[in-house]
């Protein structure tokens, strides 16, 4: 496989589709099977051994969660 194009891309969604973004990423992790997304146009393929973090990012005026996904390469 080629190596992939470095990418650093931060989407919004409205409520509904987050919600069910999130829906179909808790039934994978539960279901010990792969997570597929697309995200701007390029279809992600999260594979069962990723590991999840959770962050929090607080600074004078603004707080940010982020739910992280992370995983090598093969």
């Amino acid at each position: 496989m080629g190596s992939k194009e470095e990418r650093d891309i931060e989407k919004g969604y409205p409520k509904a589709d987050f919600v069910a973004k999130l829906r179909r990423l808790a039934d994978a992790i539960e279901n010990g099977e792969r997570f597929d997304i697309q995200i701007a146009g390029e279809r992600i393929y999260v594979p069962v051994r990723a590991e999840f973090t959770i962050e929090h990012e607080r600074s004078d005026d603004e707080e940010e969660i982020e739910f992280q996904i992370k995983w090598k390469n093969e």
